[in-house]
């Protein structure tokens, strides 16, 4: 069975370190107008970018496509009742970023 836990977001642009599967990362998250959506990057815990540009979009592994870069994890968007992407304002409240460790 998968391992699920939530990603703790606020709805602001932001850079944190979060240790997954026991490697520490930086995500950083920024909000881009011009998309109207959210985008996450991810780099290592120096800040030397792995991955940049990934929309936070519902409904898909984030990291599917990057599958070559043998992330040893999964991560899910998910917005409470609807497939919607995540808004300017309800991401950590109402979408959700979850991380999902297969077993």
């Amino acid at each position: 069975m998968a391992s699920v836990f939530e990603i703790p977001l606020t709805a602001q642009p932001q850079t944190f370190n979060i240790t997954l599967v026991g490697v520490e990362y930086q995500f950083s998250l920024a909000w881009r107008d011009a998309a109207s959506s959210w985008f996450l990057d991810i780099a290592d815990v120096s800040g030397n970018p792995l991955l940049s540009g990934i929309p936070l979009v519902t409904g898909v592994n984030l990291l599917a496509q990057y599958a070559y870069k043998a992330f040893s994890f999964e991560l899910w968007v998910q917005t409470d009742g609807a497939d919607a992407p995540p808004t300017f304002t309800n991401l950590g409240t109402d979408s959700h970023l979850y991380c999902v460790i297969p077993s």
